[in-house]
């Protein structure tokens, strides 16, 4: 994930029914994003809905049920204000299968049913249980059902008809490949190719890709289709289109009869089951992306809840089972989408569509929506998702979850990958390693890697044996998991080594919930190495002291009484040691005087190692800036630059910025004679205009709050503003000093930095070398 210097930050963590407070007018605003929004995602909606009735041998009429619904339903009563809903394409395997077997109807009572257990679990509020699900279980279910998908549609793109299961489509496959349907196949053909280089006209040369860029914006499937579509009709091709009944003649759910639900009910439960499970995950994890697109904090139970009525309404009327989708979401926030009421009004475009447009929508040839979405289906197998998944060592998990869903359909390929999860966990719950090494000074050193349980005692005792009495050992614990039998065995040994005149150190070599120290107890959050630094912990002594003094300066000095207690004595030998050598910090880091910005905490610094410059907004004034400039930032500059000569400097940023929505609000334009405030928020009004030039584009992804945009802008604008100083530009022109940009997102306690070459922050990893852990979790792929 990278955040766009073109415009801002997704916002900060905000929730649909705790908004924050609004200025006139922000309604009107707010439709003015929606509006367009709504559109666009409306104009993908359509022929997807179409198409995924078709993989599903369902009417037509039930995709764009199910979009309407899942607009109206979900748009309105989700707990992912920004996430659109409408037919899943994770679930075309599983409704095939139930329409070939019981019929469409039938199909209806199941989503009706689901819809039912997806209300319940979310009365219940196991919505987060959902996301326990394995990864590679899910990106595996995912790509099984693309492959299966684009096997059928390929036989429909090619002018057949798809057979009964993926392993039939295979091995009809190359007879449909050696007598293709030349009409068919030059349709699908156009409708493919455009959906894959509609989206890159923007990267051609010159003016070309700057008309490229502009046409870019409208919906690559809405084009394919409406090409595919066009050229049918130019060239009077006779090709199969779709048979969109008339509204008189659409068929609502219907209850199994009697003989048939006695006779096939575990299958019938068995899909409710699966129904629900799949639609809900799918659901909650789109849900997770949107949040991480948008820093906004879902509430997963509500959301699982709307889904089920959504999909109730859905079944009852004769529409296709509902999800929150991926691509549709990703859509609606790209296309500027502010509020919910961009997927409602979606659903109401469908709903209008449905209605007015019948005759258009009979025109399309059915290869045009089977190369949809057989295109969809190819893009859920995600390489991004394949690497993750191998990097994890999940990757047989993964492979066995795609072939048993490909060749045995969903609910089992999910079950038999669930299996080898279980079974890869505790094949790795059982593998330690014990490594017993001679050190040059007679001692011994004992390492462990991996999970210590009683399955490993054997061969713990075993190495531990092999230790003379009476030598200096060292157990160096790798900080995976250790139960109580291996922490009784190590104990045991050591107390057992000691009484025979020995001496045994305990120590961890990597962060762990649970570290032994040399007298044998157990500490929490230590940091890697051998140094033993403790790492952060909840302020729970600042929680005593406000439960005993109320007094803020009472508190302070309490505070104080708690550094001088525990806290000097460790540190006194470095301050004295700086007390006698003097400073020499290495960089300037000028932020907010924010108080949630612990500058210390986030770099992970201490005495000594930054010149720290903080105000209001993280702003410097502009030289020569009439009535707005402050020496004292100034001064503190040359003095970093001149005397100290840092070798760089930090302008730091955070999210939810005060001064930034003061500028918004105008306090420096206030009539009157300005404020201290006003005077010095004056600095901040080139960031202001800056961003009033920008696109409002985020990575290609709408902005939702103006605020958050200021406040990455005026990063961006402060770094021009420091360059100006004269110190400060010599030193850079020389090479000698290094300007940097960095944001820092209170809701994911995320740093972001300046990446000049590509005008964008991008994260800081908490693994060199490795991205960032967020987009680990992202979820990737997920068909509309």
């Amino acid at each position: 994930m990278t955040l766009d210097l073109s415009s801002a930050p997704i916002p900060s963590d905000t929730t649909d029914h705790a908004p924050p407070p609004t200025r006139p007018g922000r309604a009107g605003t707010q439709l003015l994003h929606d509006l367009p929004a709504s559109v666009a995602v409306f104009l993908i909606a359509v022929p997807f809905a179409l198409g995924i009735a078709l993989a599903t041998g369902a009417p037509p009429t039930a995709g764009l049920v199910a979009a309407a619904v899942g607009g109206l339903v979900a748009g309105l009563l989700g707990g992912t204000p920004l996430q659109v809903s409408g037919p899943s394409a994770a679930l075309t395997v599983i409704v095939a299968g139930i329409i070939a077997q019981f019929g469409w109807r039938t199909a209806c009572a199941v989503t009706v049913a689901a819809g039912l257990v997806q209300l319940l679990l979310g009365s219940l509020r196991v919505a987060r249980a959902a996301l326990a699900v394995s990864p590679a279980i899910v990106h595996g279910m995912l790509a099984g059902v693309g492959l299966t998908i684009a096997i059928a549609q390929l036989h429909v793109v090619l002018g057949g008809s798809p057979q009964s299961s993926a392993l039939a489509n295979l091995i009809a496959l190359p007879g449909q490949l050696a007598g293709p349907h030349p009409p068919a196949l030059a349709v699908g053909a156009l409708a493919v190719a455009v959906l894959y280089g509609w989206p890159r006209l923007g990267r051609l040369p010159g003016k070309a890709g700057r008309v490229g860029a502009t046409l870019s914006r409208l919906p690559a499937a809405l084009v394919a289709v409406a090409l595919a579509t066009g050229l049918s009709m130019t060239a009077g091709l006779r090709l199969a289109r779709i048979n969109l009944p008339d509204w008189a003649g659409h068929q609502p759910a219907a209850l199994p009869d009697g003989a048939m639900l006695a006779a096939h009910w575990p299958t019938l439960l068995g899909l409710v089951l699966t129904v629900t499970a799949v639609a809900g995950v799918e659901s909650l994890l789109s849900s997770v992306a949107v949040d991480r697109m948008t820093h906004r904090s879902s509430d997963l139970d509500r959301e699982l809840r709307a889904q089920g009525a959504s999909n109730m309404l859905s079944g009852l009327l004769g529409g296709l089972p509902v999800a929150g989708g991926a691509v549709r979401s990703t859509a609606n926030i790209r296309a500027g989408a502010a509020t919910r009421m961009s997927a409602v009004l979606h659903g109401c475009w469908v709903l209008l569509a449905a209605v007015a447009l019948t005759g258009g929508l009979r025109r399309i040839p059915l290869a045009a929506l089977a190369a949809l979405v057989l295109v969809v289906g190819v893009q859920m197998v995600s390489l991004a998702h394949i690497r993750r998944v191998h990097r994890h060592r999940e990757f047989p998990v993964y492979l066995v979850t795609v072939l048993g869903v490909v060749l045995l359909g969903v609910p089992l390929g999910v079950a038999l990958g669930g299996t080898v999860a279980v079974l890869l966990a505790l094949y790795r719950l059982t593998r330690a390693h014990v490594d017993v090494l001679t050190e040059s000074d007679g001692g011994y050193t004992v390492r462990t890697h991996g999970p210590l349980t009683f399955a490993a005692v054997p061969k713990l005792s075993r190495a531990l044996g092999r230790i003379p009495s009476g030598v200096r050992v060292t157990v160096c614990h790798d900080g995976s998991f250790l139960d109580h039998a291996a922490y009784e065995a190590l104990h045991s040994w050591r107390s057992s080594h000691q009484g025979a005149g020995g001496l045994v150190s305990m120590v961890t070599e990597r962060q762990s919930g649970e570290v032994l120290d040399p007298d044998g107890t157990l500490r929490a959050g230590s940091s890697p190495g051998l140094h033993r630094c403790r790492a952060w912990t909840p302020w729970v002594g600042h929680h005593c002291i406000e439960q005993g003094e109320s007094d803020p300066h009472g508190r302070l000095l309490d505070g104080v009484r708690g550094f001088q207690q525990h806290t000097a004595p460790l540190i006194r030998q470095e301050l004295a040691r700086l007390a006698r050598d003097g400073q020499t910090p290495s960089q300037l880091f000028l932020t907010c005087a924010d108080s949630r910005m612990v500058t210390s905490m986030i770099t992970n610094s201490g005495p000594g190692d930054l010149f720290t410059v903080r105000n209001v907004g993280n702003l410097v004034p502009a030289p020569h800036e009439p009535g707005a400039a402050d020496d004292s930032v100034a001064a503190a500059v040359q003095y970093a630059v001149e005397v100290l000569e840092v070798g760089s400097i930090t302008v730091c940023g955070h999210s939810g910025c005060g001064a930034m929505k003061a500028l918004l609000d105008g306090v420096h334009e206030q009539a009157g004679p300005p404020t201290p405030l006003a005077r010095w928020l004056r600095n901040g009004r080139g960031s202001l205009d800056r961003l009033r030039r920008a696109p409002a584009e985020f990575e290609g992804r709408p902005v939702v709050d103006t605020a958050e945009q200021l406040c990455l802008t005026n990063v961006v604008q402060q770094l021009d503003q420091l360059l100006a100083n004269p110190s400060v530009g010599r030193r850079v022109a020389d090479g000698t000093l290094r300007l940097v940009g960095m944001y820092f997102d209170f809701a994911t306690a995320q740093a972001y930095v300046l990446d000049q070459a590509t005008g964008r922050f991008v994260p800081v990893s908490a693994h060199p070398g490795q991205p960032d852990r967020g987009d680990d979790l992202e979820v990737q792929g997920l068909a509309a």
